[in-house]
């Protein structure tokens, strides 16, 4: 019991004071009127459902096709394996903020390139809002996409190749070998591993905010960003019911996370 001690302290001063603080500053219903009242707000959670949906699917299910791809046994996957893991690997804030700097409408190397190839000048990437937001779902994507196919790849190494074998001398297709084997054999990997990349996705920061701050004129927050424009604001209260909000998408996906991992 003395060992736990220190741990029982920290967890106590650090995880269990913050979020029973953070509880009692959201506690009059008046910060969520106002919060709710907020068009703001409601755009943000319009966001969030559509980056949540997009870009959880679409991460996944090329991860799913990369993890097959690379399986091929050639030296230069490898070799190519090893650059497809550098987004996941380099810290978020210098990557990020380098597509930011690339996509700046005046010296950005991506407009600069499209003046030298048309003589024209390229569109402001960041001043549109569902422009915005693409690109902050496709960095989201580029960054996370090499953990999830390492993920589903190591899924995929654990399957017998027998069973490949003996699909390939009844002459299955490819379609075949994947439907009847490999999504059978990795099927509850891959729920898995969306529901916890659900969980992970709803609390990224990162994409949203260095690349767009949130805006233009706050139109691209999510729940994970939004907090930030009040304390701007100097509404701390509404910054914590902002929080509170967001509780309602985390809990679900911990319980059906919790009870996957516990079968």
């Amino acid at each position: 019991m003395l060992m736990l001690v220190p741990y029982i302290l920290v967890f106590a001063a650090f995880v269990l004071y913050p979020v029973l603080y953070g509880l009692w500053l959201a506690r009059h219903p008046a910060s969520y009127a106002t919060l709710i009242a907020d068009p703001i707000f409601l755009r943000t959670v319009v966001n969030t459902l559509v980056f949540l949906v997009i870009a959880i699917n679409v991460k996944m299910v090329l991860a799913l096709l990369l993890s097959g791809f690379f399986m091929t046994p050639r030296w230069w996957i490898k070799v190519l394996a090893l650059i497809f893991i550098l987004p996941w690997a380099l810290p978020s804030i210098p990557t990020i903020l380098s597509v930011r700097f690339m996509l700046n409408p005046e010296w950005g190397i991506v407009n600069s390139t499209i003046f030298r190839l048309t003589l024209e000048d390229g569109p402001n990437w960041l001043n549109d809002p569902r422009l915005a937001l693409t690109l902050a779902m496709l960095v989201h994507i580029w960054k996370a996409l090499p953990f999830w196919t390492v993920i589903l790849t190591a899924g995929r190494l654990a399957i017998p190749t027998e069973l490949y074998e003996a699909a390939a001398i009844d002459g299955a297709s490819a379609w075949q070998r994947f439907r009847f084997i490999t999504w059978p054999s990795t099927r509850t990997l891959y729920l898995t591993c969306t529901l916890l990349s659900t969980i992970w996705t709803l609390g990224d920061f990162n994409s949203v905010y260095l690349l767009t701050g949130g805006g233009p004129a706050d139109l691209t927050h999510v729940l994970a960003t939004l907090g930030i424009r009040y304390l701007r604001l100097d509404q701390v209260d509404l910054y914590m019911a902002a929080v509170v909000c967001a509780l309602p998408f985390v809990l679900p996906l911990v319980y059906f996370m919790t009870k996957r991992l516990s079968r």
